[in-house]
């Protein structure tokens, strides 16, 4: 479902030609003949299509206006500002947002965001070459949440899924909705190392799992007669497969207070290795709790 933050009907002007960008706003006449464009279409909308009143040339204009003079210190060519860094061997750091399954191309379409939001898009985004990336680190969930509609093949319609929403302070960021929870997906992790090239892992939450006697992954799927391991690409079939689960012992301790990985109750560190062994790429932080400090770090995650 949607946010209500308007990011669909954005993009759609934007593959429409009709976007205003941010350097549009340094230049008020070109700004006024775009927003013009852009309004006889919109407007022509909201009177025909919702019987809603005309938006008001002059008063968005003079919105735009003020952001302009806010924002014109930032605007320039952020291909050429990177690549200056780059060449200085500073340190660059891309921070993408929302989940591989949310790409428009790759993820469950239709229940997807309007925007690629696997690593490669960082380069694409903000105009640096490919080859330039040294590691890509993905945020992986100890267990898996979604936000919306959409396939979730490990979601639990228990005691259990309830719990981990209650623990994990699962809601949406933006809309408040509580996030659908369910036992960790291999599956969708090993898809998302493909699609992401994932050089090393952030497991995330590992705390909420504390007090589970059985923890659950699941290394594969079964449609109908079928064995799959990987994500099927139709979006109806996806809806129906049964995740094929592994068992680990659980852990009952509290670990939010432990600073060092070796401290960690055995059962976790058995987790995390087979996480680790189940997606072929190494966990370079587990965090066991929200604050800052609450974070291992195993190992430096920008180190190749």
């Amino acid at each position: 479902g949607t946010t209500g933050r308007g990011i669909g009907p954005c993009y759609v002007d934007k593959v429409g030609r009709v976007g205003i960008k941010v350097g549009d706003l340094l230049d008020e006449s070109n700004l006024r003949d775009k927003l013009a464009a852009a309004l006889e279409e919109k407007n022509f909308l909201l009177k025909e299509k919702f019987g809603a009143d005309p938006v008001s040339h002059d008063v968005v204009l003079a919105n735009l206006l003020a952001y302009a003079e806010k924002l014109s210190p930032f605007v320039g060519n952020v291909s050429v500002e990177l690549d200056n860094a780059r060449r200085k061997g500073e340190n660059i750091l891309f921070e993408g947002a929302q989940g591989t399954q949310l790409d428009i191309d790759h993820g469950t379409y239709p229940f997807v965001t309007s925007s690629n939001t696997v690593a490669g898009n960082a380069c694409n985004g903000a105009g640096f070459g490919p080859t330039h990336i040294d590691s890509v680190i993905g945020i992986l969930k100890a267990y898996t949440t979604r936000v919306g509609e959409g396939p979730f093949p490990t979601e639990l319609h228990d005691e259990t899924g309830e719990a981990l929403q209650r623990k994990g302070g699962e809601f949406g960021a933006t809309t408040g909705r509580k996030r659908r929870c369910g036992w960790l997906d291999g599956v969708v992790a090993t898809d998302a190392v493909r699609l992401n090239g994932l050089t090393g892992l952030a497991i995330t939450k590992l705390d909420v799992l504390s007090g589970q006697s059985i923890i659950k992954m699941a290394t594969s799927y079964r449609l109908d007669d079928r064995s799959l391991s990987a994500m099927p690409a139709n979006v109806k079939d996806a809806g129906r497969v049964a995740p094929v689960y592994e068992e680990m012992a659980g852990w009952q301790s509290e670990i939010n207070e432990i600073t060092a990985h070796e401290d960690l109750p055995a059962e976790a560190k058995d987790y995390i290795k087979r996480i680790e062994d189940f997606t072929g790429v190494e966990a370079v932080i587990v965090s066991v709790g929200p604050d800052r400090d609450e974070t291992l770090l195993l190992r430096n995650p920008f180190e190749v």
